[in-house]
């Protein structure tokens, strides 16, 4: 019976794999901000190639990896863009939906900035500010965290101006979102010196933890860290939900998937600031300008050189099940990875993509080339 059963399952699975025949166009979901690229190489693959151009979706990376992990067969997308790595959880996820074989894609790496309205005044801000700015919970006056009581930056700061906090950025299905948190958010939270003790702690020191968790008032955070990792929680764990919170009060408001969008509000609004990729910024640049963080503006050479830290790595997820079923998968991988794209001289690199080095291109190329499974 269990030959049977295994029998009919696998039967199952090929049969929704060759379903998938009856599609012929690629169907790639996923990161706002990887959309761009992967639209540039789609149009260009439908008119250089035998096959039709890929029908290319911003889902947001999260969204996408939701949908490209439901599993095989025509009614799933064959590839999903994100500007972040694939989380454990995602990735089991796709193993627990029969979607076992995936190749990883590196392109290449992207600065997340704040920008506002060119003509408005700029902006130089630390993490630190970001952090008190924007973040849930924020340290009161005798160190215990409390809600976020800023209205204005100058209350952030006083040598910022008092101009109403209003953020504009992506919901939390978005990589970006995600990106955001984890390094201006949360890199600004370890500037606070209570948060930065705790962020060091491991899961044997349980009383420094509990100190440090008192001091800052931080007991529902540590309780949830402890639900969540059991024994092995430290204050790594604590950190994370402290720093990474964002505030829900209206001074962050989600502005959808859509980075185009968000940079048409800030023209109409010279007072907000909104959260979008570089390369958006690089095409916009008649309309909007990126703000100094940590002493460093957002360029091209910064974002390359690791000065600017508000910046990550992107990628693209392929269904190795898909290969050989959907026409030209395969091709439109490797027109992606080709020198002519995402090389030095790339044509995406001319829209704002910065590029791998040498050697990790190097890596990165014959591993795709070689559809090479995604370990984790």
């Amino acid at each position: 019976m269990k030959k049977l059963a295994y029998g009919l399952v696998a039967a199952a699975t090929v049969a929704n794999i060759s379903v998938a025949s009856a599609r012929e166009t690629i169907s790639v979901v996923g990161s706002s901000t990887v959309y761009p690229f992967a639209t540039v190489v789609a149009e260009r693959f439908g008119k250089s190639s035998d096959f039709k151009a890929p029908k290319v979706e911003s889902t947001g990376s999260g969204g996408g990896l939701k949908l490209f992990c439901k599993g095989v067969g025509e009614a799933n997308p064959d590839i999903t863009n994100a500007s972040r790595r694939i989380k454990s959880s995602e990735f089991e996820k796709c193993q627990k939906n029969g979607v076992t074989d995936i190749i990883e894609v590196l392109i290449g790496y992207d600065g997340i900035v704040l920008a506002n309205a060119k003509g408005a005044a700029p902006m130089e801000l630390s993490r630190k500010d970001i952090y008190l700015a924007l973040a849930k919970m924020v340290p009161g006056p005798d160190g215990k965290l409390i809600d976020n009581p800023n209205k204005t930056w100058k209350d952030v700061n006083a040598a910022l101006p008092a101009t109403k906090i209003e953020v504009l950025g992506p919901p939390p299905t978005s990589g970006t979102r995600d990106a955001f948190a984890e390094l201006a958010l949360e890199g600004g939270a370890r500037k606070i010196e209570a948060i930065a003790k705790l962020r060091k702690l491991k899961a044997d020191q349980g009383d420094e933890i509990a100190a440090l968790v008192k001091t800052l008032g931080a007991e529902a955070a540590w309780a949830a860290a402890v639900k969540k990792k059991g024994e092995k929680a430290k204050g790594k764990d604590v950190v994370k939900i402290i720093g990474r919170s964002v505030r829900e009060d209206g001074a962050y408001i989600e502005a959808g998937e859509n980075d185009n969008l968000i940079v048409n509000k800030l023209v109409a609004n010279p007072s907000a600031l909104g959260i979008f990729g570089f390369s958006f910024l690089d095409q916009n640049s008649d309309k909007v300008q990126g703000s100094v963080i940590d002493g460093q503006a957002p360029t091209f050479d910064a974002i390359a050189g690791g000065d600017y830290k508000v910046s990550r790595p992107l990628y693209f997820y392929v269904k190795k099940a898909h290969i050989g079923v959907v026409p030209g998968i395969e091709e439109y991988l490797n027109a992606f990875v080709s020198e002519d794209a995402i090389g030095p001289d790339g044509y995406l690199v001319d829209k704002g993509l910065i590029p791998l080095g040498d050697e990790k291109y190097e890596d990165m190329s014959s591993s795709a080339k070689a559809l090479k499974n995604l370990e984790l």
